[in-house]
């Protein structure tokens, strides 16, 4: 029995003595979410709705269902949206994508290590790149994941996604890398550049960090394809890093001045080359791409190796750089391939209106009523489809307009894309045009 007693004894040091089989199942993974984890937030918000109701429901399109619908106050109330975002500095600045929180009237968040809620503020957001910065409005020191670095990731590399899917909150996800620059169409006119992974982003990851395996931040989860399962696309890290002092200092992202008109190549262009781009067709006198260097019939292939297939992943491409920005442009120039660096200046004062001249034909002038056409140009895209003098613009696409201020912010925001549809009413008339 003495012997049994010291055989048990040695056995229980040496179990002591073993690392635990917790230690041996501390993956890189595990240890990559322990580092970005506690920067993680969950971010509700709500949104103030009005409607009006009308008491001729079963009356459907009815003239009287329209007459009551117009009669009757509206109704308010609120909805709640959930979503994910992740905290990029000490200070509280939150990184998520502009649709969650759109339209909300309040914005609240919910650190990893507290379910008690902290308001938040938004500071600034980008619909076309689905980019938004909140902040904490309580002040204090918080944990945060700085931006890391999405140019160097490799197919088929592993990564790791955090967000607040249906409300569950730091839900964690693992997948891989399928393709670093996924092109996709997020808008009738607009489009982005993604990392696409396997891993699963469901509804209120939207916002979330993905992170590789070191847990970097290199993207924010931002749309999933309904169409397939298990396909889930982020806005690359480098590409929020551009915007992020612009949403932070000016709310919004600054257009960046360039200086060039594009169009579309042949089919011919595309069959004997072997890949697309967009055609040079003008470069405006003093402009940054002037200076550079950039000439008339140049087709560009690339914007930072990113390929340029069209005009309007030309002109997405662009948005998500501003002033003082360097691009990289691979040209085509006869038959020689070349580089040319161009660094992006501030919009020109008062640019938008002689770009409106340029390209639309006409002029505008501001009085009681709001924005008025002042002047058609000869021979102009608007005087060919018959404006006029005194005609007043309301919308510039769907975006209504009663200020000169309002028509450039609604111009910069699409500068380059064309044709635009305006809004005009003569005579208590409206009617739509296209320009040019």
């Amino acid at each position: 029995m003495r012997v049994l007693r010291l055989l048990l004894f040695f056995l229980f040091l040496l179990l002591l003595s073993q690392p635990s089989f917790a230690a041996e199942r501390q993956t890189p993974v595990v240890d990559a979410v322990a580092k970005a984890r506690d920067a993680v937030v969950n971010i509700r918000t709500e949104k103030l709705v009005q409607r009006r109701s009308s008491p001729f429901f079963g009356f459907g399109d009815s003239i009287f269902d329209q007459f009551f619908q117009d009669m009757l106050p509206p109704r308010s109330y609120k909805t709640q949206s959930l979503g994910s975002g992740v905290i990029i500095d000490a200070d509280g600045h939150i990184l998520t994508n502009a649709h969650v929180v759109d339209k909300a009237s309040k914005i609240y968040i919910a650190l990893s290590d507290n379910q008690l809620e902290l308001e938040a503020k938004l500071v600034g957001k980008d619909t076309r790149i689905d980019l938004a910065i909140l902040k904490i409005v309580a002040v204090g020191e918080y944990p945060f994941l700085p931006p890391g670095r999405s140019d160097d990731l490799m197919l088929g590399e592993t990564i790791i996604a955090i967000g607040n899917p249906l409300g569950l909150g730091h839900s964690i996800t693992t997948g891989i890398i399928s393709s670093l620059k996924r092109r996709i169409q997020v808008g009738q006119q607009y489009s982005s550049v993604f990392i696409q992974t396997d891993a699963l982003i469901n509804p209120g990851n939207s916002g979330g960090p993905l992170i590789n395996i070191n847990g970097e931040l290199i993207g924010i989860n931002t749309a999933i394809a309904r169409q397939a399962q298990g396909i889930g696309f982020s806005v690359p890290i480098n590409t929020a890093k551009r915007v992020l002092g612009d949403l932070i200092d000016f709310g919004r992202v600054r257009r960046g001045f360039l200086g060039v008109s594009v169009g579309a190549v042949s089919p011919a262009f595309v069959r004997s080359y072997g890949q697309s781009g967009v055609l040079i067709e003008e470069v405006l006198p003093s402009s940054p791409a002037r200076k550079a260097g950039l000439l008339e019939a140049d087709v560009v292939l690339a914007i930072d190796n990113v390929p340029v297939s069209s005009p309007e992943h030309y002109h997405s491409l662009l948005q998500t750089y501003t002033p003082d920005d360097s691009l990289n442009f691979t040209l085509l120039r006869g038959l020689q391939q070349l580089q040319q660096v161009v660094v992006l200046a501030p919009l020109p004062e008062g640019y938008e209106l002689a770009y409106t001249r340029r390209v639309f034909g006409f002029e505008l002038r501001q009085d009681r009523r709001g924005l008025l056409v002042d002047k058609v140009i000869d021979r102009s895209a608007a005087e060919r489809v018959g404006l006029q003098r005194g005609d007043q613009i309301i919308k510039v696409e769907d975006v209504k307009v009663e200020t000169m201020s309002e028509y450039e912010g609604a111009i910069e925001y699409r500068l380059g894309r064309q044709p635009l549809t305006f809004t005009v009413v003569r005579n208590n008339t409206g009617y739509l045009i296209e320009l040019p």
